[in-house]
């Protein structure tokens, strides 16, 4: 069952025609990027973020530790096997079903899909990643940075055509310790041999975690599609 998901909500700027959900990664919560978001609002004063707190859960690979997660971890692997190993499926499709609440809360409060943005980072950016290719509702632009598509081939089964022309941000750094970059270039690979409109930057000496340059890269991305409509008038 869909979990009830708290959030942190930072209000556009001005006036707001756009909003962009970004998913943490595990053991975070929607606070840890808020200053990241934050800073990213000064420039997209028109868009709304909604930062969703994942439940807190036990993850087997951290021991049975309880913490916010959006989907188990059995075991951390290579990047050749990664793509190949035994996930979390039920947990990863119930976090997409929880996060499309919050989406569908945002449609019917005026905002249509396609100025609204699905993103993550990491365990997040993989949520974000399957919602954006399962969603009914075709959005202006998915995100995904450090991160991979955790159902593999069988995304694509389930996968509609709302998102099909879409266009996806793929960032990683060539120094992740944590998730292989060779990791997100597979994931990459595949988005792309599905035909979907997908780029993928290279952040050299970048590790498990953001950078200056690609957050640069993630508002340019944004403004292209989901820019401010007020200056387009203009």
């Amino acid at each position: 069952m869909a979990s009830n998901l708290t959030k942190v909500i930072q209000n556009a700027r001005k006036k707001h025609t756009a909003t962009v959900f970004f998913l943490h990664g595990l053991g975070d919560s929607g606070n840890g990027w808020a200053p990241v978001t934050e800073e990213m609002g000064y420039t997209l004063e028109h868009v709304k973020f909604i930062l969703p707190d994942a439940p807190i859960r036990p993850v087997a690979v951290n021991g049975g530790a309880r913490m916010r997660a959006w989907y188990d971890i059995y075991a951390l692997s290579n990047a050749e096997d990664i793509l190949k190993q035994r996930l979390d499926d039920e947990g990863v499709l119930l976090s997409v079903a929880s996060v499309n609440r919050l989406i569908r809360d945002e449609i019917d409060a005026g905002i249509p899909s396609n100025r609204i943005v699905i993103g993550g980072f990491s365990q997040g950016a993989a949520v974000g990643i399957t919602i954006g290719l399962l969603s009914e509702y075709p959005f202006a632009g998915i995100i995904g940075l450090s991160g991979y598509v955790p159902l593999k081939e069988k995304t694509f089964t389930m996968a509609t055509d709302a998102n099909k022309n879409t266009p996806i941000f793929l960032g990683h750094g060539d120094c992740d310790e944590i998730l292989p970059y060779q990791i997100g270039k597979l994931s990459y690979e595949l988005i792309k041999s599905r035909g979907y409109p997908v780029t993928f930057k290279t952040y050299n000496g970048m590790g498990h975690h953001t950078s200056q340059k690609e957050i640069k890269d993630m508002i340019s991305f944004l403004q292209e599609v989901i820019p401010d409509q007020d200056s387009e008038k203009i």
